[in-house]
């Protein structure tokens, strides 16, 4: 099984704003004062287009899907939480906490995958846990060791224990469970997202260890990642406040590896982190700053990869 792939998935926002229902335990959200939604909606839509314009210039494959207005969907920007693409044509559909966000699941994304030539051979749909309150929130919430197969998941609201059991047995993955946390207002908090706090390449693995506060559980988590021969690249909490863990490796023209992350990423990671990453894959940032800081989200979580079988 393959890493990383060529081919993601993008949704470019049209109401794009700080999600009122994803603010009760995404810590990362910040209101912009004095920015009208216009305003905040028009700076998302050009550090989208920017981005995009900067992964299709290395050759990566970026399928643009616009949002609808018909929907209230502030956080379509972040397709990660809802779908997952694996090799043998599975899609898997996920449950999603806040209500207003189960609007972005549509099905005309994946017909139009499916008029690129993906062969898409079955969905397996997890959403009806909602009925239930229980929620798995894509590749936000499960970090997906294809070539090891491994799955990580930081337990939260998000990311139900039983159910992340489930899919790990469906797909045919070892999970590795653990709980991540982060300081807000003087008071550990379960971090909303494990891929908030963790990034796996194909020979390397970022990570905040400082996030698992149970010994135990850290030292399993790293035992894992050395065990499958990654480089463990170590991030401090305030780097994870500045989306540094929210990174992806994709591939490029020729199959050139990129690490694609946030221009505050970037710039909150020390010469020596960098020179890491570089052993590894050429760094790709891009400004998000008002895209992290309304939906506490970043480069990551805007890109769902594609690893569907093509024609």
């Amino acid at each position: 099984m393959k890493q990383t792939t060529n081919a993601i998935v993008m949704i470019r926002p049209v109401a794009f704003r700080m999600n009122e229902q994803t603010a009760v335990n995404n810590y990362y959200q910040k209101v912009l004062d004095g920015l009208l939604p216009s305003t905040v909606n028009a700076k998302a839509q050009q550090e989208f287009d920017t981005f995009v314009e900067k992964l299709r210039a290395v050759g990566v494959d970026v399928t643009v899907i616009e949002d609808s207005l018909e929907t209230d969907t502030p956080d379509s920007i972040f397709p990660n939480n809802w779908v997952s693409f694996h090799e043998n044509g599975d899609v898997a559909l996920y449950p999603m906490f806040a209500e207003n966000r189960r609007h972005e699941r549509r099905e005309d994304i994946l017909d139009t995958l499916e008029d690129k030539g993906f062969k898409i051979a079955n969905i397996m749909d997890y959403t009806s846990a909602e009925e239930d309150g229980i929620f798995l929130e894509g590749t936000g919430s499960l970090l997906l060791d294809r070539a090891n197969g491994k799955a990580y998941c930081a337990l939260s609201p998000r990311a139900d224990e039983e159910l992340f059991i489930e899919f790990c047995e469906d797909f045919d993955y070892a999970p590795v469970i653990f709980e991540a946390y982060q300081t807000v207002d003087g008071e550990r908090k379960l971090i909303y997202h494990t891929n908030v706090m963790m990034c796996l390449g194909e020979t390397f693995a970022v990570i905040c260890a400082d996030c698992i506060d149970d010994k135990k559980e850290r030292k399993m988590v790293l035992e894992n990642l050395k065990a499958d021969k990654k480089e463990v690249i170590l991030i401090t909490e305030a780097q994870v406040n500045n989306f540094a863990g929210n990174m992806l490796e994709v591939r490029g023209t020729n199959d050139k590896k990129y690490i694609v992350m946030s221009a505050s990423a970037h710039q909150s990671l020390t010469a020596k982190q960098i020179a890491q990453l570089e052993n590894h894959a050429e760094i790709l940032s891009s400004s998000l700053d008002t895209i992290e800081a309304c939906g506490g989200g970043s480069a990551r979580c805007m890109m769902a990869e594609v690893f569907l079988p093509k024609n």
